[in-house]
């Protein structure tokens, strides 16, 4: 029925598939803001350590700033080796 619909399916292979279409074509912008909120979240981690006191809830909260931290800067490198590998291609 949607001819044009199963071609762009087809054209999009690998992580094109995978990130949706506005973020991949601000590929840089976003893994930049990405590795930004990474280090936000750090400064968050930090700060929750050391003003929260020596609660095992302080420990909890700073843990699962460093867990997000971490998926963000996971998430934005690997963003950023699909964008280089992308600009090489072109």
């Amino acid at each position: 029925m949607n001819a044009q619909g199963d071609d762009t399916i087809a054209l999009r292979t690998g992580a094109r598939r995978v990130i949706p279409r506005r973020e991949f074509r601000h590929l840089h912008a976003w893994a930049r803001a990405r590795i930004g909120g990474g280090v936000v979240l750090t400064a968050c981690s930090l700060l929750t350590l050391f003003f929260g006191g020596n609660e095992a809830k302080t420990y909890g909260w700073a843990l699962a700033f460093l867990v997000l931290a971490a998926l963000n800067f996971a998430a934005g490198f690997w963003e950023l080796t699909i964008a280089r590998s992308a600009s090489a291609r072109d």
